[in-house]
C-alpha cells in the first residue's frame, strides 16, 4: 500500500473522500521510514482547500485504532487516511473526522499479481528471475550504478572508522586493509591482525633489510615459533627473536591460519611472502596509487613483486616442492584492485569531497574484468551479460541486500517490472 500510494499506482479518476468530497493528489509526500505518519509534506486538494500535511496508510481503516495512533499526538495533523478497505470512519479524540480515501477496486489486479508472484513465487535464484532478462539495458545500468555507489558507501564506513582509529593516517589504514585483502576472505582476519600488530612505522625502520621485514611478518604471523632444518627459516627465526625483544612483540596465534581446501599457490605462507615483498618494494603505496592513473601501472605494483628465492621450490617451511614461480596471478591482482584500491579511491574522494577520485574509482571498476562466483553465474543464467567488475560488484550488492530480502518495492528493477504496461 505504501508503494501504491508513493507512486500513485491506482485509478485517480473521480477521486472522492468517504464523505464524497472531491479529492486531488498533487504530491504523495515524502515516505517516512521512522516513527510517525507514513508520508510527510503531501499536497492534497480536498474540496476547495489545498493541504500540505501528513498522510497515514493502512490496509483497513480500523488499523488506526489497532496501531495505537488515537493516543499518539504525532498523528494529530494527518490530513488524509489512505486505506484499502474503509471499514470504519476515523474520528480523532478532539472530534475531528479525518477524510479517508479507499483504494479498494482502484488498484489494478495485474499490479498485485506481479507483486504476489515476486514475493511469494517459487523462484530459485531471485524474485524477478522470470523478468529481469527483459529489462532495458539503460534502466539496468542506471540502477546498477546506484547500487554500486551504495555498496562503496557502506564499505567506506569501515574505512573511515579505521582511519579515525589511525588518527587520519591514510597510509596506515590502506596498509591494514590491503593486508586483510591479501588473505582473500579465508585468511583475511589473521592477515589483518598481523598488520595491526606491525605498524608501518616499525617496518619502515627496516626497509633496507628484506630479511628483517620477512622475519617481522612471518614472526608476527606465528610461523617462526618452531624448530627448522632449512637455512632460510633459521635465519628468519634468529632475526625475529632479536626484533621481538626489541619491539616487545607478541605474535598472533598460528592456528588462525587456514590451509585446508586451498590451492598451494594460495597458502598463507606464500601470501605472507608476497606481502613482505610488496612492503620491501613499495614506499608510501597509497600515495602512489593516488597518482597512478593507468590500470596496467596499478597492476604492476602487485604483479611485479618478487618473493625470496626460497619460495621458488617451497610452499611451506622445510617442505621441498616442484619449482614454480610464486608471483601474484592476474585474477588475484584484480581482486586486490577491486576490493582495496577502488574502495580507497572512492572513500578518499568522498572524505575530501573530490569527485575526481570517485570517478577514478568507478572507472577502475569499469576497466577490470567481472568477478566469477556463484552470484554472477546465477545472473548470467538469467540472461544478464556481465561486462566488468563495475557490474559484478553491483550485482553482488543487488543480490545480497535487495533480492535476498525481497526488497522488490525498493529496487529499480522490481519497480520497472511492476510498472510494465
Amino acid at each position: 500500500m505504501h508503494y501504491v500510494w508513493k507512486f500513485r499506482l491506482f485509478d485517480r479518476i473521480d477521486l472522492k473522500t468517504d464523505d464524497g468530497e472531491e479529492l486531488e493528489i498533487l504530491s504523495a509526500g515524502m515516505h517516512n521510514t521512522d516513527s510517525g505518519p507514513d508520508f510527510h509534506n503531501a499536497r492534497i486538494r480536498i474540496g476547495e482547500t489545498v493541504w500540505a500535511a501528513n498522510v497515514e496508510v493502512h490496509l483497513s481503516a480500523s488499523d488506526w485504532q489497532k496501531h495505537g495512533h488515537t493516543t499518539d499526538n504525532a498523528y494529530g495533523n494527518v490530513v488524509l487516511h489512505v486505506v484499502y478497505h474503509n471499514d470504519e470512519p476515523l474520528v480523532l479524540p478532539n472530534g475531528r473526522k479525518v477524510p479517508t480515501l479507499q483504494l479498494k477496486n482502484r488498484v489494478p489486479d495485474e499490479l498485485y499479481n506481479r507483486y504476489h508472484q515476486m514475493i511469494f513465487g517459487n523462484q530459485s535464484i531471485i524474485p524477478c528471475e522470470s523478468s529481469i532478462g527483459g529489462i532495458d539495458g539503460l534502466i539496468m545500468h542506471n540502477w546498477l550504478t546506484r547500487v554500486l555507489v551504495e555498496r562503496l558507501e557502506k564499505r567506506s564506513e569501515a574505512v573511515v572508522n579505521t582511519l579515525n582509529l589511525n588518527r587520519g593516517d591514510w597510509e596506515e589504514t590502506f596498509y591494514q586493509f590491503l593486508a586483510a585483502n591479501f588473505g582473500f576472505k579465508i585468511n583475511a582476519l589473521p592477515f589483518e591482525l598481523v598488520a595491526k600488530s606491525l605498524p608501518q612505522l616499525t617496518l619502515a625502520k627496516h626497509k633496507n633489510n628484506p630479511m628483517q621485514i620477512e622475519a617481522l611478518i612471518f614472526g608476527q604471523a606465528g610461523f617462526l615459533d618452531t624448530e627448522f632444518k632449512d637455512e632460510y627459516p633459521l635465519k628468519l627465526k634468529k632475526e625475529y627473536d632479536f626484533l621481538r625483544k626489541k619491539y616487545n612483540l607478541k605474535p598472533i596465534e598460528n592456528h588462525l591460519w587456514k590451509f585446508m581446501r586451498l590451492r598451494p599457490q594460495n597458502f598463507p605462507t606464500i601470501r605472507l611472502a608476497q606481502f613482505a615483498a610488496l612492503i620491501v618494494q613499495s614506499n608510501h603505496l597509497f600515495s602512489k596509487i593516488l597518482e597512478i592513473k593507468d590500470i596496467d601501472a596499478l597492476r604492476d605494483l602487485f604483479s611485479a613483486i618478487k618473493v625470496n628465492d626460497y619460495w621458488d621450490d617451497h610452499y611451506r617451511f622445510d617442505v621441498l616442492s616442484k619449482p614454480l614461480p610464486k608471483t601474484l596471478g592476474a585474477s588475484s591482482v584484480d581482486i586486490l584492485l577491486i576490493n582495496t584500491l577502488a574502495l580507497f579511491l572512492f572513500c578518499y574522494g568522498k572524505q575530501h569531497q573530490q569527485q575526481y577520485y570517485i570517478s577514478r574509482s568507478l572507472k577502475l571498476l569499469e576497466n577490470l574484468p567481472a568477478e566469477r562466483n556463484n552470484i554472477t553465474e546465477d545472473f548470467a543464467i538469467l540472461g544478464l551479460k556481465i561486462n566488468n567488475a563495475f557490474e559484478s560488484q553491483a550485482l553482488l550488492e543487488l543480490k545480497n541486500n535487495y533480492c535476498n530480502y525481497k526488497k522488490c518495492l525498493q529496487c529499480g528493477v522490481g519497480n520497472k517490472i511492476l510498472k510494465l504496461a
